[in-house]
């Protein structure tokens, strides 16, 4: 077998190269990724806290319900459902974009995980960290924002690292409503040019260096959140 890496400095047929139609699909995969991210720490954060609420039912049974709907279907499916179903029900959804509505599919999706995750954190807290905001006068909401959940997802940045990856990876199921991210490039690109294996090859090592950045770049972030000597036992194990 040959090898051709100039098919990168091909003209695609729209006056750029394949290289520079790789870039800017790739930067697409990161503004997916990263917006769906954001998504998925607010909703998973709000979500996981309502689950550990004390005297609160019917939230603990809204945040469960949260988690088990959109962590029991699959992507793919929440994905096509956001696409092509939201917009029939919900006619005012039809003017936004399927960057937005992917976005939302991916950022609900992963939210349930974090949601899991951020309850398995705040529940591994001893109970004196509670008691000890409501001694302080705080309100539940202000324990919650200055001491458990700071504790919390100092816990949890080990799980958290590797849902984030995930996520990146997931952002690969884009290309089934038709944005213009890496899987879809490469699909298209080997089906003009018939070089499949630098194609993929390269894609592949796009996939992988942003996911090893995204690693050190949470274990940076979760280095400076350490708290010294601070040792918790089943911290993440509710993390799936």
């Amino acid at each position: 077998m040959t090898w051709d890496w100039k098919v990168f400095l091909n003209d695609d047929g729209g006056g750029r190269t394949y290289l520079e139609w790789m870039m800017t699909a790739w930067g697409w995969t990161l503004a997916v990724a990263v917006a769906a991210w954001v998504v998925a720490m607010v909703v998973g954060a709000l979500m996981g806290t309502l689950r550990t609420l004390p005297n609160s039912p019917w939230l603990v049974r809204l945040g469960n319900v949260w988690v088990e709907l959109f962590r029991n279907i699959p992507l793919l499916v929440q994905i096509f459902l956001w696409y092509f179903v939201v917009p029939k029900m919900f006619p005012a959804m039809k003017e936004v974009p399927g960057f937005v509505l992917v976005v939302l599919a991916l950022g609900f999706f992963t939210s349930a995980r974090i949601a899991e995750q951020v309850r398995a954190g705040i529940q591994a807290l001893p109970r004196g960290q509670r008691y000890a905001g409501m001694a302080l006068g705080f309100t539940t909401v202000q324990t919650y924002r200055y001491v458990i959940l700071p504790m919390a997802f100092r816990i949890i940045m080990p799980p958290l690292t590797s849902e984030s990856m995930n996520l990146l990876k997931n952002s690969s199921v884009a290309f089934a409503v038709s944005i213009a991210e890496l899987t879809m490039f490469a699909m298209q690109a080997q089906e003009e040019t018939s070089r499949g294996v630098e194609i993929y090859i390269a894609v592949t090592a796009l996939y992988a260096m942003s996911a090893f950045a995204v690693n050190r770049l949470m274990a940076l972030v979760e280095k400076k959140m350490q708290i010294p000597g601070l040792v918790v036992v089943g911290a993440t194990g509710g993390g799936h």
